[in-house]
């Protein structure tokens, strides 16, 4: 590997934990609902927001209370989504006259956005307007990413309450996490990214002429849209050349910055990340990165000082740190590996113009990259964006190296507890501290405690539940579409890397991620319901548990170290942990991934 990887690891690390320590002071301060620096301009808004709604900030809740207020307003949340997709077509602020959206694609979108997961099947130049991008696609992303605040912040109450049955007020989380924590976050990156010429404006697009006529091959659609089949359900193309090219405009600073900073990802445009007018420099790309991270790595601060053990956070965020680089090493060094069969014609796959800087080697694989960011940076990009529950993307995962492309599948797969999402990466890694702790007290026959909880069968259940949930959602998913016409028809591509193909979709989904092996033509009526239901059950189904396990907590008193309590702050803990994570996300997946990305690589050096 050449030394910029082990250069840009480095330094993208450093940067982060630079923001995370005092940001997640911060965010404990916040979700404890006591003064900071900010206060003085955002406590007036806060007051102002939960008076309008009738709500009393100190009335806590019972967990299960706690748990249908926030399905209560996440199911608004779609149904007003949903609505505003189908009447586009007679909203203002639509300068490009987009018509109303498919049923079946509303739906998947909806579902999409209020999950956290951001999944389009859509291009999002041509099928959304100014309105719908902000009014219903921003705004989610901002309450989506307050409800994971909202649940980490009643998990960590759990483990620092005892004899108590409330978790906190659902409400006032949600509102604090988005006006204190998102909104100043957000207005920081959208800056930042503006000064780099990500495009923030209203116009209509622009029509420019190209120097040459270009001939291509266009899908055929319905008056809908909808891409048109033939018998064997392919979709269907014709003939077309153009000598003009349509820019698109429209505001996207602000809604780049929140779909990163809320590790959302739905992109402005089709191409997402990859897009110049979503990320125009190297610069602006490293800022992607750090906003995609810096709320979940700064959780990890705020966890330790809420439960009064900083040692507790920090060994939380030490065990992601150590996976995280891991497979930022395995996704960068096959990559710049490349193709193997490539390399034995002696072709050479790399951009020349970035070789020296970027790949060192004639042979690294450049295909689905954009040469303003290289492999390493894409590579990178891949691995936070996939360790997140974000999918912004800035290469094509799908014309990564079998490897590289496995990589993150695999991130998804453990749960996206890799730092993860914005609050769902910290309650599911806790999830797996638990499990661990659990296996600790089973090895020596102890009860199992972790911060003086004893963590009992009841406590192991919800465990259970959360970790289940998404192998179950994501392996029979796939079983059925690999079996169903519908769910062969959208395949681009023979044999294993179609079944790839497959298999990421339904990765992606179920852990709330959105970015996609884009070989896969998902914007069916088929793989928008069947993605939309695993999108919904395994947002929720997580959830509810964790809920569960925060109302237990919080309940039992707190126990006294002694000569037998597990020590869950050193490194003895974190070998432990990441020994828990690995383990049980191999033994659920690697049956899945041998007949995909395995089975590829393996055929490819065969040949």
């Amino acid at each position: 590997m050449h030394h910029s990887a082990f250069f840009q690891i480095a330094l993208y690390l450093l940067v982060l934990t630079a923001i995370a320590v005092p940001l997640g002071k911060h965010m404990a301060r916040v979700l404890s609902g006591e003064r900071h620096w900010l206060s003085t301009v955002l406590a007036p808004v806060e007051k102002l927001i939960l008076r309008a709604a009738g709500v009393r900030a100190e009335q806590e809740m019972h967990w299960k209370h706690y748990a249908l207020a926030l399905i209560a307003f996440n199911l608004t949340g779609a149904i007003a989504v949903y609505l505003l997709q189908r009447f586009q077509d007679v909203l203002p602020l639509n300068p490009q006259q987009l018509g109303a959206v498919s049923p079946d694609s509303a739906f998947n979108t909806a579902i999409s956005f209020v999950t956290n997961t951001n999944w389009q099947g859509y291009g999002g130049e041509s099928t959304m307007g100014y309105l719908t991008q902000m009014l219903a696609l921003a705004v989610q992303n901002f309450l989506s990413a307050a409800t994971g605040i909202a649940v980490v912040a009643a998990l960590i109450r759990g483990f620092a309450r005892h004899n108590a049955s409330e978790i906190g007020n659902f409400w006032a989380d949600v509102v604090r996490g988005t006006v204190h924590i998102l909104l100043p976050l957000s207005l920081i990156t959208a800056t930042l990214l503006m000064s780099q010429g990500v495009i923030q404006n209203f116009d209509a697009y622009k029509t420019v002429s190209l120097t040459e006529k270009i001939d291509y091959q266009a899908a055929k659609t319905d008056a809908q849209g909808a891409p048109l089949l033939d018998k064997e359900g392919k979709p269907l193309t014709e003939a077309a050349s153009t000598d003009t090219q349509t820019l698109p405009m429209g505001p996207v600073a602000s809604q780049e910055a929140i779909k990163m900073i809320g590790t959302n990802g739905g992109g402005f445009f089709n191409a997402n990340s990859a897009h110049p007018f979503e990320n125009p420099t190297p610069f602006s790309n490293f800022i992607q990165m750090l906003a995609i991270f810096v709320i979940p790595a700064g959780l990890c601060i705020t966890f330790g000082t809420m439960v009064s053990d900083r040692r507790q956070g920090w060994a939380l965020y030490a065990t992601m740190t150590i996976l995280f680089t891991a497979f930022a090493f395995i996704a960068i060094n096959a990559e710049q590996a490349g193709n193997p069969l490539l390399n034995a014609l002696q072709i050479d796959q790399s951009d020349h113009a970035q070789i020296a800087s970027y790949t060192a080697q004639a042979g690294g694989n450049m295909e689905g990259k954009e040469s303003r960011f290289g492999i390493v940076a894409s590579g990178l990009f891949a691995t936070v964006t996939t360790a997140a529950s974000c999918g912004a993307v800035n290469a094509m995962h799908d014309s990564f190296t079998p490897l590289g492309g496995m990589v993150p599948m695999v991130l998804m797969q453990l749960g996206e507890v890799v730092f993860g999402g914005v609050g769902s990466g910290l309650y599911g890694m806790l999830i797996f501290a638990l499990l661990a702790v659990f296996i600790a007290g089973l090895m020596i026959g102890r009860t199992p405690e972790y911060l003086g909880k004893k963590i009992e069968a009841y406590d192991m259940k919800m465990v259970s539940i959360a970790i289940l949930t998404g192998p179950l959602l994501v392996l029979a998913g796939t079983a059925i579409s690999v079996m169903l016409t519908d769910g062969k028809a959208g395949i681009a591509n023979p044999g294993a890397h179609g079944f790839s193909e497959i298999l990421y979709a339904f990765v992606s989904a179920a852990n709330n991620n959105g970015s996609a092996f884009a070989g896969l033509s998902a914007n069916t009526p088929y793989y928008n319901l069947m993605l939309g239901i695993a999108m919904w059950f395994g947002r929720f189904l997580m959830i509810v548990p964790v809920l569960a396990i925060a109302g237990s907590l919080a309940s039992k008193k707190r126990l006294t170290p002694n000569a037998g309590t597990l020590p869950t702050h050193g490194p003895l803990f974190v070998a432990l942990l990441l020994g828990t994570v690995i383990i049980v996300g191999a033994l659920t997946y690697i049956p899945a991934l041998a007949l995909g990305p395995v089975v590829e690589h393996l055929i490819m050096i065969a040949q």
